[in-house]
């Protein structure tokens, strides 16, 4: 058992731009295993998540929508906090950064790195993306103005700000790391950040005037035109959350077990977390967990691709504790993970099916048959000592790897002792040793079955607590601290019992059950021949293409109806253009250098028409301009005379 008595496992708080997606639920299944685990073996746990709500990126959606911001967030807050009610997540604490006492903690702890000399005001003025909510110095930027991370475009911001003396801290991170080296988990990825701190940091802008959702300044500031940065505020949750700058409640859960968080929050938590911190003069956390993205087909789910996966429908489709086994046993922490129905079947069949359900089936049928369903465990360790040994060897070494988040580990060795127990049988043949009159022998198997099955199933409860409840309630016992300590610590046995006959807990799936969610072998043939055409024509300098996926694009000749420049962008026009529909399509457009916005009224240009919309600088564009761009400028393809809007081009 782990020497530390207490265990605070949190979560990120979810940005409220959007409802759950599988990546959010990754995340919460792997912190509420931890949670569960900590609780098994007798750890004082707190378990917190919550929702991220303020910023410029919340305002303008709530805008978008007809909603104040606080409305949407209610909203949006909600949707989490019932999957999470329904995926029966074991959290102590659902935060909210709109709460009362969450702000007043951010304000209190402001004030105090202010007081400290670690905050000055001056001006900012930079590339400040939206949706990111981050700055990027103009050397990160793609083609001088798009987010390297999202490929939005930025906005040039000049504002007045309180600036934090991050460059201060950049020794004393790179000590922590140093001295720390599990810090940050996978370690791959605190060798990421020491290059990123080596490399210089810079101070940090930490307000904002430039919207009005978001924390104020402490009022012994008197400056209230100012917000708080919402990574600031986002941060400070896992303070406030414990009673920080209100009541100190449960700060005694304080330092953090493991803040688990997406790899793409990195910088934020492994950065500016920790300097924050030493400026508060606070003890750092003792693990910043970041796992990868979850993909399909190789592409990282997003709503504008259509390419999102629904946890929910999964897990009601195909069993809560079935998906969070394959989410924590399919990829290492750290790595991406690529989602497929196949992949999940085959999981549920092979490891849950036929190496757990088939031998708890087992049991009861060998039970029933020559036992009339009694089990007795006294005499194993006369005939089985060897098998008892080697699967307690294999329970000695799994704490270790979920406390590291290696739960994909984990789940391997805790399928060793279920082969034990299953070779057992085939290699003692409980048949014959009844046929032959050695029934003691034959029932000291029966329970060596049992008591395996029952120390499976305490360790496997913090991964799948539903399933591990049936299995323990039908070999008779209770899955708890003193089940643990009895039978995995210590040298304990199953008490006699009379086995549970229950349905087989894992019945064979032959076809995927979410059709809409699985490519078809069909699509992913042709994805492979597409590539396979592009990587023969390389040498070629060009990518030849058929004429079935040329004529799979849609161009269609359109009328500029109105045009107007986009605020703060040096190159974007906002146009709508007339392609024969209904109504008129949206397209944001990046030649705003080339043709102003009344010239470009009441003339003709091609369009892409079926591209999927995409979003620049917060605005839906709903095609593409066809143009040709060389030393001499830009020129937009038209049609030589004018042509009915929505003629088709090809």
């Amino acid at each position: 058992m782990s020497c530390h008595k207490k265990a605070y496992i949190t979560t990120p708080i979810y940005y409220v731009n959007d409802i759950a997606h599988i990546g959010h639920a990754y995340t919460t299944i792997v912190a509420d295993t931890i949670a569960r685990y900590s609780r098994l073996i007798g750890l004082e746990t707190y378990f917190l998540t919550g929702t991220d709500e303020h910023g410029q990126k919340i305002e303008h959606s709530a805008q978008a929508r007809g909603k104040t911001p606080q409305a949407y967030a209610d909203e949006i807050s909600d949707t989490f906090k019932t999957l999470w009610d329904d995926f029966e997540i074991s959290y102590d604490q659902f935060i909210r950064t709109t709460d009362t006492n969450h702000k007043i903690g951010v304000q209190k702890a402001f004030l105090k790195m202010k007081e400290r000399g670690d905050i000055y005001k001056d001006v900012y003025k930079g590339h400040y993306c939206i949706p990111c909510e981050t700055f990027f110095p103009k050397s990160q930027l793609v083609d001088d103005e798009f987010c390297p991370e999202c490929g939005r475009a930025t906005s040039v911001v000049e504002e007045e700000s309180y600036f934090f003396r991050l460059s201060d801290y950049q020794d004393k991170l790179l000590a922590w790391y140093d001295e720390n080296p599990d810090c940050i988990l996978p370690r791959s990825k605190r060798n990421e950040v020491i290059r990123f701190v080596e490399g210089g940091l810079d101070d940090l802008s930490i307000t904002r005037t430039s919207f009005d959702w978001g924390v104020k300044l402490p009022a012994e500031l008197n400056d209230p035109k100012h917000v708080m940065y919402v990574w600031l505020d986002a941060l400070m949750n896992y303070l406030t959350a414990l009673g920080y700058g209100t009541d100190d409640e449960k700060m005694e859960y304080w330092p953090a077990r493991v803040h688990l968080i997406g790899k793409d929050i990195l910088r934020f938590h492994a950065i500016y977390w920790p300097a924050f911190l030493m400026s508060l003069e606070m003890p750092l956390p003792k693990h910043i967990a970041a796992h990868g993205w979850w993909t399909r087909d190789g592409a990282k789910m997003s709503k504008s691709k259509g390419n999102v996966v629904n946890p929910k429908e999964v897990a009601d489709a195909y069993g809560l504790d079935n998906f969070r086994y394959f989410m924590l046993r399919e990829v290492p922490f750290g790595g991406d993970g690529d989602f497929s129905q196949k992949a999940l079947i085959d999981r549920i069949n092979s490891d849950l099916g036929n190496d757990l359900g088939n031998l708890l089936n087992r049991l009861i049928g060998m039970s029933g048959k020559y036992f009339e369903g009694q089990v007795k465990s006294h005499k194993i360790k006369d005939y089985y000592q060897a098998e008892l040994d080697e699967v307690n060897l294999s329970l000695t070494k799994l704490e270790p790897f979920i406390f590291e988040m290696q739960t994909n580990r984990y789940l391997e060795e805790l399928w060793r002792p279920l082969s034990v127990a299953n070779k057992a049988i085939d290699k003692y043949q409980p048949w014959t040793m009844m046929k032959e009159g050695r029934e003691e022998e034959a029932m000291a198997l029966n329970g060596l079955i049992a008591v395996i099955l029952a120390k499976v199933s305490i360790m496997l409860y913090p991964v799948m607590p539903q399933i591990t409840t049936k299995i323990a309630t039908a070999l008779g016992f209770e899955i708890s601290h003193t089940s643990w300590n009895e039978l995995i610590k210590g040298d304990a046995l199953l008490e006699n019992f009379v086995i549970e006959k229950i349905p087989p807990l894992f019945p064979r799936i032959e076809e995927p059950l979410l059709a809409h969610v699985e490519i078809t072998k069909e699509e992913v043939k042709v994805k492979q021949e597409i590539k396979k055409e592009k990587e023969s024509n390389k040498d070629e300098g060009i990518a030849l293409i058929g004429i079935d996926q040329f004529f799979e694009t849609s161009l269609k000749i359109g009328t500029v109806i109105e045009a107007q420049e986009v605020p703060k962008s040096k190159k974007l026009l906002l146009l709508q253009v007339d392609i024969g529909e209904e109504e008129p399509r949206q397209v944001v457009a990046g030649i705003k250098e080339w043709y102003s916005a009344e010239s470009i009224v009441n003339t003709q240009v091609c369009v892409v028409a079926n591209l999927k919309p995409a979003k620049l600088m917060g605005m839906k564009s709903e095609g593409m301009l066809l143009a040709a761009k060389d030393t001499s400028g830009l020129s937009l393809i038209r049609p030589e005379a004018p042509k009915s809007n929505g003629t088709g081009i090809g």
